[in-house]
């Protein structure tokens, strides 16, 4: 594939242009590590590291082009240089148009919020296969196109990434994608250049206070996905969470609302919950699903909501969402020999670790005990810790703190600052084990049949991240020979 500079650069605004406009360019590359003959370079002011300083070393290993905020000092005759007042968000345009525009081929639905995301995208993602659609997914898990998994390892690729992977779905004949967008992705651009049929809002708490800074920027990065939506998007928002008003403030696109307490376009009232499921009712139809707690019924609210959007018929697509299961490491059940209940989920946040705490005590009968292990991530937002570990107190029997991904934090410091969440009077339920294998272990040496075990944080996650290598680590895994030895 290849294209002039100036065929991608028609209707973008730009700065200063130097060297010949006409060159072919075969690629677009923001890691000059990745550059091949024919590219064109984006040298972006990153959080960490300034891409101009690496000009130089894209032109010797080929790019024919320049994209940069800061024309350098010294001009190469044979390369082109295009500046532009933000390298990020152009980016997103140019890949765009370099890989012909796939976001408007398609239907492209965004799901942003705190928690839920996730669970919605793949909900989604396996709604609209059983409806018989090709069908693309972006989501932290995995991206997928049909039945083929690409594994992923951010919540949304680079901008070049996606419409990469959007331009494969339609050559492969898919009508719909379903996409994770993290308020990461919108501040650094990477949603640019896109065109959303809708985006869904699903709730919004305490996470990435290490990126954003404060709470109000992290609400604002979110908000910013819903005011770059088109007229011709709908935007459905979760109505329950005080945010979500605030969200569609300056959207163009239409909006919905989705509750489980007030009035909505789509209005669910939750009639019974148990470990096996739960029932509901979505427009004066009673239906069972085989998801679990409260925070599910929200998601296959808005499952529900944007498929009806999406002008899917609404009986079907119910009959459908009830037979769907929950995504690997949600709220993912593995039972014992002994009877004892292991639960794995990915709850790495205040908010969401009190969810599945309080949907696993609601659900639990008499003298049962509920046993927490729980970690929090290194390299990540450390106001949260205390705060994970005071939840897990106050809604366990029995609490072991442990690693999650440490990163290139020291695990111990992590655990002490965890420490300080936990109220003297829980002091004697609480224990310390710094290896995740031996606290899963532990957790199940001390428990009875019937006994609930939580295992959060890391859900799905198949590695550990420990000073920046990723050892293999499947929570599910550990759990299942931890049942086996004891």
């Amino acid at each position: 594939m290849s294209k002039t500079l100036a065929q991608l650069l028609t209707g973008i605004k730009t700065l200063a242009t130097a060297g010949p406009p006409s060159v072919a360019i075969k690629s677009i590359e923001f890691d000059s590590r990745k550059v091949t003959e024919g590219c064109l370079f984006v040298a972006q002011k990153g959080t960490q590291i300034d891409g101009h300083l690496f000009i130089e070393r894209a032109i010797e290993l080929g790019a024919s082009g320049i994209l940069c905020q800061q024309m350098p000092n010294s001009l190469r005759p044979e390369v082109a240089y295009v500046q532009v007042e933000n390298s990020a968000r152009t980016m997103g345009l140019l890949a765009s148009a370099f890989y012909e525009y796939p976001s408007t081929k398609m239907q492209l639905v965004g799901v942003t919020g705190t928690n839920g995301k996730t669970s919605c995208v793949t909900l989604l993602f396996k709604l609209f296969r059983q409806l018989g659609y090709r069908v693309g997914l972006l989501s932290t898990v995995q991206n997928q196109i049909n039945d083929d998994v690409i594994p992923s390892t951010h919540t949304t690729p680079d901008a070049v990434r996606i419409n990469e992977l959007l331009a494969e779905m339609l050559r492969r004949g898919c009508t719909h994608c379903f996409m994770e967008v993290s308020s990461h992705a919108v501040v650094q651009e990477r949603t640019a250049g896109l065109t959303f049929a809708g985006g869904v809002f699903t709730n919004i708490t305490h996470d990435h206070l290490d990126f954003h800074q404060t709470f109000d920027n992290y609400i604002k990065a979110k908000k910013g996905f819903f005011d770059q939506l088109p007229k011709h998007a709908f935007a459905l928002i979760n109505i329950d969470d005080r945010r979500g008003a605030v969200m569609v403030q300056n959207t163009a696109a239409a909006v919905h609302t989705y509750s489980l307490q007030t009035v909505a376009s789509f209005k669910g009232k939750l009639l019974a919950d148990s470990l096996f499921g739960l029932q509901m009712e979505v427009e004066n139809k009673e239906v069972w699903f085989k998801l679990i707690g409260r925070f599910n019924a929200y998601n296959l609210l808005a499952v529900y909501g944007a498929a009806v959007l999406l002008h899917e018929d609404p009986d079907q697509v119910l009959t459908l969402l009830s037979a769907i299961t929950p995504p690997p490491g949600r709220f993912e059940q593995v039972m014992s020999r002994q009877e004892i209940v292991g639960i794995v989920d990915y709850a790495h946040t205040p908010d969401a670790l009190q969810n599945v705490l309080e949907t696993i005590n609601e659900l639990r009968e008499g003298n049962q005990q509920v046993i927490t292990v729980v970690g929090c991530g290194g390299n990540r937002d450390a106001t949260k810790r205390p705060e994970m570990a005071k939840i897990a107190c106050q809604w366990s029997t029995q609490v072991i703190l442990t690693s999650d991904n440490p990163r290139l934090e020291d695990p111990a410091a992590i655990l002490e600052q965890m420490q300080a969440g936990v109220p003297p009077l829980d002091f004697k339920k609480t224990k310390t084990i710094e290896d995740r294998r031996a606290a899963i272990q532990y957790a199940v040496s001390m428990a009875k049949p019937q006994d609930i075990i939580l295992i959060a944080g890391k859900g799905h996650e198949t590695y550990q991240d420990i000073q920046g290598v990723k050892h293999h680590f499947d929570d599910k895994e550990e759990l299942k020979n931890a049942f086996e030895q004891y």
